[in-house]
């Protein structure tokens, strides 16, 4: 790899030449950028380490000669991940003239996953995830245990440490590799055992059969994985809170070749799509051609029946692929032999073939399940019928949007209060919780490039409403109309009018209500707001505490006690903010607004299918498990509304 920092510091044109150019030699552009390799080298980036060590057990798996991976977080921050697979080789590669050990560890797209002899299918399709998180980490062990022995190298910050030694006997095959993240790269060096679990359960369910186990001896936590069910099991624990059209989930396989496809599906009476995608495990949040040739497929396969048995009549329009995803949930999962991923964190899948194969395999099966199921099929057609009436409604609620959105400013909701800047890349909007907040937001803004718009009360919660009430809905509107970005699958970023969308409520209850309604909203019909940066939180003061003539803004409770703590004057005077409108607009520039000295929060979303859950449970319909999740979370959460 090659750092092209152009010239030294003090260098100049003339003397820039090849002495300026550094050359990384083994895993020290991993080190000098490990962002190009997992993603970033914050607790995101950390636990990318973990999963690419498993996905390399998962490989066995998937080749049919592993059915157990186990995983331990300990108490010094390491990690172990070990299978019962079946070792990786220890002889001399004839290439690197080091062993086939060390040359994984620590030799860049080096594996067995290219040339398709030993894996039919993989999920570290680059041959990288081994020796990038050797050279991530501030030491690694790996322990093979193969033809009746047990080896061992150990490794310091990617480099060997030690030889490869035969270090005991073994009754079975397997790979351990224990790794400490290190602290010198990573912001974080602690694992948070809820979003591993997450990840882990997920591969149990896309490998049926497969055991997964992971210790935490830090919080004293373990979990067990194990589904005969595999993806059908998934999808029903994805809508265990959610009332089901049909009983069974719909489930679709084929293999032709060295390719495996499995689908599962169920419907619920909710309004969002929860479909997600899998490409040899790897979770392929943006999707790729396997979604596309599923989404035909549904389409194709419900308009045919629907006009067959005269659900639709000859003259009705076809259901448009919305309808037919309103309140679907839904696995599909691909495994072949040379996927073709967007960039070593894999989150789009290309492989052009695989589009034809998944849309003629959920035609093929899907048509014929609806023909065996007539009271399940009618169950859900009437649903997507009823989505057909209520998005044309919708349609026009939102032509009528854009109409008075286009163009000319003089059509913007009237509460409005834009800001002069007319490139869209270097304006901001706040979202403001009522008209007393509002106003000193207005008054303390920097008119030039922040504009304002108050809100009235809380937000309808889409997660309980139909696209047409949501579009009746006057706040939610202002909101679209500001944006002047469209909706749902008309949403377009490069029109937003505003380049970053701020949410300033007020730190209560109330307040944190509405946040939450809004994030709702934005997750379900504008979720590119998220994915692509433009979404955040603002983060006003709790407290102003005067201790003799100085003045502090405290954020937190905890900030505030240990201000109180490491204070000697007897001069102290606390005042709580119970709402921005109590703030001077002077002030709330200061604390919350001026970019020189505010604390914004961006939203991201990390875990498509537990966001999912969670805004489901907290705005769905379904009062006991929200109560249940309330009760078990209620000694960590701040601003409890029950």
């Amino acid at each position: 790899m090659l750092d092209e920092n152009k010239a030294k510091p003090g260098a100049n044109a003339e003397n820039y030449n090849a002495s300026d150019i550094q050359v990384l030699e083994g895993l020290a552009a991993v080190r000098k950028r490990p962002g190009m390799y997992i993603g970033s080298t914050d607790q995101r980036g950390l636990h990318h380490l973990v999963y690419e060590i498993v996905y390399n057990s998962v490989d066995e798996a998937m080749a049919g000669v592993c059915d157990r991976i186990k995983v331990i977080i300990y108490k010094d921050g390491s990690v172990s991940v070990e299978d019962n697979g079946r070792g990786i080789p220890i002889d001399i590669h004839p290439v690197t003239k080091i062993s086939a050990l060390e040359t994984v560890m620590t030799v860049l797209h080096a594996g067995a996953k290219f040339g398709g002899k030993t894996y039919q299918v993989s999920g570290g399709l680059h041959g990288v995830g081994a020796s990038v998180v050797n050279a991530l980490a501030e030491w690694t062990t790996v322990k093979v245990r193969r033809n009746g022995k047990i080896y061992q190298q150990s490794y310091q910050r990617g480099k060997p440490s030690t030889p490869l030694e035969e270090v005991g006997v073994s009754d079975g095959s397997g790979t351990t590799t224990i790794f400490k993240a290190d602290s010198q790269i990573f912001s974080t060096t602690e694992y948070d055992f809820e979003t591993l679990t997450d990840r882990l359960r997920e591969i149990a369910y896309l490998n049926k059969g497969l055991e997964v186990y992971i210790y935490d001896e830090q919080s004293d936590q373990e979990r067990t994985y194990y589904f005969e069910g595999g993806i059908t099991g998934f999808v029903r624990h994805l809508n265990r809170n959610r009332e089901v059209r049909h009983r069974q989930p719909i489930y679709i396989t084929k293999k032709s070749d060295s390719t495996i496809l499995e689908v599962a599906i169920q419907y619920n009476d909710g309004y969002s799509d929860s479909t997600l995608t899998f490409a040899n495990c790897v979770n392929t949040i943006d999707g790729g051609t396997h979604l596309t040739g599923f989404r035909s497929a549904l389409t194709r396969a419900f308009n045919d029946y629907a006009h067959k048995s005269k659900f639709l009549k000859d003259t009705d329009p076809n259901l448009m692929g919305d309808d037919v995803r309103e309140g679907i949930v839904a696995i599909v999962s691909v495994k072949l032999p040379e996927p073709q991923f967007e960039g070593q964190t894999k989150g789009k899948l290309g492989n052009i073939e695989i589009k034809s194969f998944v849309e003629s395999a959920v035609t093929e099966q899907l048509s014929l399940y609806l023909e065996e199921h007539p009271d399940d099929t009618k169950r859900i057609l009437e649903k997507c019928i009823t989505a057909a009436k209520a998005r044309e409604a919708a349609r026009k609620a939102r032509d009528l949007i854009i109409r008075k959105s286009a163009l000319d400013t003089g059509t913007l909701p009237g509460k409005l209060a834009d800001c002069s800047e007319r490139d869209a890349s270097l304006c901001e909007l706040f979202l403001v919780e009522g008209d007393s907040a509002g106003g000193s937001a207005k008054q303390g803004r920097n008119r030039r490039f922040q504009a304002i718009l108050p809100l009235r009360g809380k937000i309808l919660n889409v997660e309980k409403a139909s696209p047409d009430k949501m579009l009746a809905h006057e706040e939610i509107r202002a909101i679209i109309t500001a944006l002047a970005a469209g909706i749902d699958n008309d949403f377009d970023p490069a029109k937003l009018r505003y380049n970053r969308l701020v949410l300033m409520t007020d730190a209560d209850v109330d307040g944190s209500h509405i946040r939450t309604l809004l994030l709702t909203f934005f997750f379900r019909h504008m979720p590119r707001l998220i994915t692509e940066s433009h979404l955040f939180i603002a983060q006003p003061p709790l407290y102003k505490i005067k201790i003799g003539s100085n003045e502090h803004w405290v954020y937190n409770d905890a900030e505030k006690e240990t201000l109180l703590s490491q204070t000697k004057s007897n001069k102290v005077d606390i005042q709580r903010y119970k709402g921005l409108g109590e703030m001077s607009a002077e002030q709330l520039w200061k604390t919350t607004m001026d970019p020189a000295s505010r604390t914004l929060l961006e939203v991201k979303v990390e875990d498509a299918a537990k966001a999912d859950q969670i805004f489901n449970l907290l705005m769905g319909g379904e009062v006991a498990p929200r109560k249940a999740f309330i009760q078990s979370h209620s000694k960590t959460v701040k601003n409890l509304d029950i």
